[in-house]
């Protein structure tokens, strides 16, 4: 009696144990051409070992938070040190950060090859040719954050910084350029708008955008939160694994742009045609 007793109470916290284990592991993103990229793929790498993943799009800031108070699990969309530093200082104590996993990023204002100047500090004098605009993306981000810092030190406060999203930006973009227009953006790399447009960085003398940290080049992190090693260690094991390069990046990015696919079925394509990558992650 006692034995049957002891293999039921066994087989019972067995169970639980494997519905603990196999709960919905929960990544939150931006929805940014970027971040649409590395949570499918990451999603796509962690259902190969068996886990089923909910991505879950959100603002910035909830991105962070949400993985700080435990309520999701992890984001890989941490752009350090410069873009998110506001972020990551105000909880980096109740998150873990597991390092890059995509190295050589850059932010900045952007303007078609033909625009002839090189410059923020000559924006001030070409104003009207930009219709006194800045065409950024959703308020609240980073890069936001720190192009409104750039309007304020480089005294560009005739121009309007247009808020909206990545894609309306890119359309934006795009319009201009079919029509030879004048428009500065704000943007960053990895981006498959430099693989289909000739675009340039307008420099920026005062280093805002990338200023140099003594904590290591600008890259893109993960975070998780606080014990998922202890409850998870599998999937523990392939974020800390994960890291690619910015053309891998690039290339989903490419794909995605296509109206006729689905972000998840280009990250499938892309996992399928780099095995060898993808089993360092998974630890084969």
């Amino acid at each position: 009696m006692i034995k049957n007793v002891l293999s039921i109470l066994i087989l019972f916290i067995s169970i639980l144990s494997y519905a603990e284990d196999n709960d919905p592991i929960e990544i939150t993103y931006v929805e940014w051409a970027s971040e649409v990229a590395s949570a499918n793929v990451i999603k796509v790498v962690l259902e190969e070992i068996g886990q089923e993943v909910d991505i879950i799009p959100v603002t910035a800031a909830a991105m962070w938070q949400a993985v700080a108070s435990g309520d999701v699990d992890a984001h890989v969309a941490a752009w350090l040190y410069s873009t998110h530093a506001h972020y990551f200082e105000a909880v980096k104590n109740d998150v873990e950060y597991l390092g890059p996993n995509l190295k050589g990023t850059k932010i900045g204002l952007i303007v078609p090859e033909y625009v002839t100047i090189n410059s923020i500090t000559e924006l001030n004098a070409n104003a009207p040719k930009f219709r006194k605009r800045i065409i950024g993306i959703d308020p609240g981000s980073g890069l936001m954050s720190k192009t409104e810092q750039v309007v304020e030190e480089y005294g560009l406060q005739q121009f309007k910084l247009v808020e909206g999203s990545g894609a309306a930006m890119t359309a934006s973009l795009g319009a201009a350029i079919k029509d030879n227009e004048w428009i500065v953006v704000a943007g960053w790399t990895p981006h498959w708008m430099f693989s289909r447009w000739k675009l340039k960085y307008l420099e920026d003398p005062k280093n805002i955008y990338n200023h140099k940290d003594s904590r290591g080049e600008e890259h893109i992190g993960t975070i998780v939160r606080k014990g998922l090693k202890a409850d998870n260690p599998k999937v523990y094991q392939v974020l800390d694994n994960f890291i690619w390069e910015p053309t891998d990046m690039e290339q989903v990015m490419i794909w995605n742009e296509n109206e006729d696919t689905d972000p998840y079925d280009n990250a499938v394509r892309w996992v399928k045609e780099n095995r060898d990558k993808v089993n360092k992650w998974i630890g084969k």
